[in-house]
C-alpha cells in the first residue's frame, strides 16, 4: 500500500474507522524488512494465530448445555430456527430468504451435526462442520447460510440463560449505537427514475451515509444483452455530490463490474467526488485484481461480503489487498466466524464492515454483531426494518435517529418473537 493510500485512508476515517482500529505501526505492519517473504511468513502466522483463538465466552457457562434439538420450522416463506437444550433453555432464529432453496441442505447436513453436542463448544463445532462438509462437499453460502440460522438459535438460547446479549458472548461492547447508511438498488433504472428513487429513500431515514450501485450489473436480468446506459456511472456520481453535498457520506459498490483499468478509472472519479469507499471494484475472488486497484487509488477498497473461507481473508489481509473487510453474517456461517475475520481485520489497522444480506431480522444479528466489533466503521448496511416478523423489544426503540440505532440489549437476540407466530410454523423433516 502506497504511503499516498495510507495517508487518505486515515484522514477520511478519521474519528470512526481508523480510530477503532489498531493502528499499523503496533503490528508491524508498515515495518520495512530485507527480505518481504520472512514479513509475508510473519503476517500469515499472526493471523493463523488470531484464527485459532476461542470467540464464545464459555466461562459464562459452568455445565454442559447439551443441544437437545434442532428444528426448521415453516409457515408460507418465512423459515425459523428453534434450538432447544436437554435442561429445557430455548433459543429461536429467523432465516435468511434463501432457506427456501437451501433447506435440503439444513436438513441433510447442518441439523443432524448438532444434536447432542456441547452449545459451549460451538467454536468447535463450526470449525469441524466446515472440514468435513466445505472443503470437499458444500461451498460458500450453500453451507453458511444454513450454519449461520443454526448458530444465531443457539447464541439466543446461551444469551438469555446466561443474561447477557449476542454481542456481549462473543466480545465486549463497544458500540451501543451503531450508525448505518441507507442501500440503494434500482440499478436497472434510467438515471432521472434512479436519481429520483435514490432521493426517496434517503428521505425515510434521519441518516447521513447512502450507498449506491455503480457499474449496474443486474442479477435479476434475464436478458442476456443486458446493456447499461452509457455513461450513467459517470454522471450519477457528481449529481449525487452535488445534491448532497459534503455533509453526506456517499460509498460506491459495483458489485465486481469492472475489470481492473476500468475499476482505476471509476475509482479516480470517486476520489474526486470525495467518495468515501469503493466495494467490490472487480469479481471479488479476484484476490490480484483487488490488490492491483487498491495500489492504484488512494480511495479506501471494500470487499468480502461474497468470500466463502478464512483463507480468502487471509491472504488479503495479509497482502495488504484492501482496507475495509465486509464478511456478511449469514452467508459467511455466523457471528463467530465473522469475528475472527474482524479480528484479524483489527491486527492489521482494517475496518470491518459486515454486508448485510436479505431476512427478516438480518438487521438485527449485524447489529448485535457490530456492537462488539473494536475496529467497526462509522456507517453500517442498513435496508430498513420492515420484516415479515412480528416481535417486541423491549430496550430498544429500533429507530434511526440522529443516523444511528439502539443496540436491543435484552438478552440473546435482544427481541421476543410473537409466540402466536411461531406456532403458526410447521417443523420440517428431512
Amino acid at each position: 500500500m502506497s504511503t499516498n493510500r495510507r495517508n487518505f485512508i486515515s484522514t477520511v476515517l478519521t474519528g470512526g474507522l481508523a480510530a477503532a482500529t489498531i493502528p499499523l505501526s503496533a503490528c508491524g505492519s508498515e515495518k520495512k524488512t530485507a527480505n518481504p517473504l520472512t514479513d509475508l511468513k510473519s503476517r500469515y502466522a499472526r493471523l493463523d494465530q488470531i484464527l485459532q483463538q476461542p470467540v464464545l465466552k464459555k466461562e459464562l457457562f459452568t455445565t454442559p448445555v447439551i443441544i437437545e434439538s434442532v428444528e426448521l420450522l415453516r409457515f408460507g416463506k418465512s423459515y425459523l430456527c428453534r434450538v432447544r437444550s436437554k435442561d429445557g433453555a430455548e433459543g429461536i432464529s429467523v432465516a435468511h430468504s434463501g432457506m427456501s432453496t437451501l433447506f435440503p441442505i439444513f436438513l441433510s447436513t447442518v441439523q443432524p451435526y448438532f444434536i447432542g453436542q456441547d452449545a459451549r463448544e460451538l467454536d468447535l463445532i463450526l470449525e469441524r462442520i466446515y472440514i468435513f462438509n466445505f472443503n470437499f462437499r458444500l461451498n460458500g453460502i450453500a453451507l453458511g447460510l444454513p450454519l449461520a440460522t443454526v448458530e444465531f438459535a443457539i447464541l439466543d438460547m446461551l444469551g438469555r440463560m446466561a443474561g447477557k446479549t449476542m454481542g456481549e458472548l462473543i466480545g465486549e461492547i463497544h458500540n451501543p449505537e451503531v450508525g448505518i447508511y441507507v442501500a440503494t438498488e434500482f440499478r436497472e433504472r434510467p438515471l432521472e427514475e434512479h436519481f429520483d428513487l435514490i432521493k426517496k429513500a434517503v428521505s425515510e431515514y434521519d441518516t447521513h451515509a447512502l450507498k449506491v450501485k455503480i457499474g449496474y450489473q443486474f442479477a435479476g436480468s434475464k436478458d442476456i444483452r443486458y446493456k447499461v446506459p452509457i455513461g450513467k456511472t459517470e454522471k450519477m456520481i457528481p449529481l449525487l455530490r452535488k445534491e448532497y453535498g459534503d455533509s453526506m457520506s456517499l460509498y460506491a459498490d459495483s458489485n465486481g463490474y469492472y475489470n481492473v483499468p476500468e475499476a482505476i478509472r471509476v475509482g479516480k472519479l470517486l476520489e474526486e467526488y470525495k467518495y468515501v469507499y469503493f466495494e467490490e471494484p472487480v469479481m471479488y475472488d479476484h484476490f490480484e485484481d483487488i490488490k492491483e486497484v487498491a495500489d492504484a487509488l488512494t480511495l479506501p477498497i471494500a470487499n468480502g461480503e461474497q468470500d466463502q473461507s478464512f483463507v480468502h481473508f487471509r491472504w488479503s489481509i495479509a497482502n495488504d489487498g484492501l482496507d475495509i473487510v465486509q464478511p456478511d453474517n449469514y452467508y459467511f456461517g455466523g457471528l463467530i466466524r465473522s469475528m475472527k475475520v474482524a479480528r484479524m481485520a483489527d491486527a492489521f489497522g482494517k475496518t470491518i464492515i459486515p454486508h448485510m444480506s436479505g431476512g427478516g431480522l438480518g438487521f438485527l444479528y449485524n447489529m448485535q454483531f457490530v456492537s462488539a466489533v473494536p475496529n467497526a466503521g462509522v456507517h453500517h448496511e442498513f435496508k430498513g426494518l420492515d420484516s415479515n416478523v412480528p416481535f417486541e423489544c423491549p430496550t430498544s426503540p429500533l429507530k434511526v435517529v440522529n443516523g444511528k440505532l439502539k443496540v436491543p440489549t435484552g438478552p440473546g437476540s435482544g427481541v421476543n418473537i410473537d409466540p402466536e407466530f411461531i406456532r403458526k410454523h410447521q417443523v420440517m423433516k428431512g
